[in-house]
This record gives structure tokens, C-alpha cells and sequence, in this order.
């Protein structure tokens, strides 16, 4: 997709048929130390999507679905709160800007 990186990623369950992985995904993996679950997915918090700092990147999860009871509107949120408890400091981070960057891969002196 275009302006994401990828990495050949052999073996990795969100490989395509090229064996490569969108880096990003990565990332989140290695942050989490384990591989994203269905319904997660990783944002871009400044737009940028080749910005695969740990800091820029957000863990999303699908919402519950449309017309739910709320008793199960409960449980699932019981569900995401324990999945999400030991983790949720790793993810909460300030939103980096583009000058940020820009500042950090400046070159120095």
C-alpha cells in the first residue's frame, strides 16, 4: 500500500504472498511481544506512514457491533479492559508532529 514500509517477514501470519509484513505491524508486535489479534490494527497517530517510531503508533481495535444488548455491551467491555490492562501505559503516549521528525533526523552539529 502505498507510503507504508514493508519487511520481509517470512512465516508471519499477516504475510502476503511475497512473504512481507507492513512494518508498522511490527513494530506494535514487538511493543506488545506478541502478534496483533484479530480486530487490532495499528494507527498512525501524525499521518505519517512511514513514521514507525514507537511513539507514533496507536493500537485500534474494532468497536462492538451495532445493535448489541447491553448486558453483552458489558462483558465486551470487561473483555477489552482485561486484554488491554497489563499494556495500556506502552500505548498511551504524546502525539509526535512531523517537526518532531524532523528534529530527531536532523543531522547533528
Amino acid at each position: 500500500m502505498r507510503g507504508y514500509m514493508m519487511v520481509r517477514a517470512a512465516g508471519h501470519p499477516r504475510a502476503d504472498k511475497a512473504r512481507y509484513v507492513f512494518e508498522h505491524v511490527l513494530v506494535m508486535e514487538e511493543m506488545l511481544g506478541r502478534y496483533l489479534l484479530p480486530g487490532e490494527n495499528v494507527h498512525h497517530r501524525n499521518g505519517i506512514r512511514d513514521d514507525n517510531r514507537p511513539e507514533n503508533l496507536e493500537l485500534w481495535t474494532r468497536p462492538q457491533p451495532a445493535g448489541i444488548r447491553a448486558s453483552d455491551a458489558v462483558a465486551w467491555a470487561r473483555e477489552i479492559l482485561a486484554r488491554y490492562e497489563g499494556i495500556l501505559s506502552l500505548l498511551e503516549a504524546p502525539v509526535p508532529t512531523p517537526t518532531d521528525r524532523e528534529t530527531q533526523n536532523a543531522p547533528s552539529g
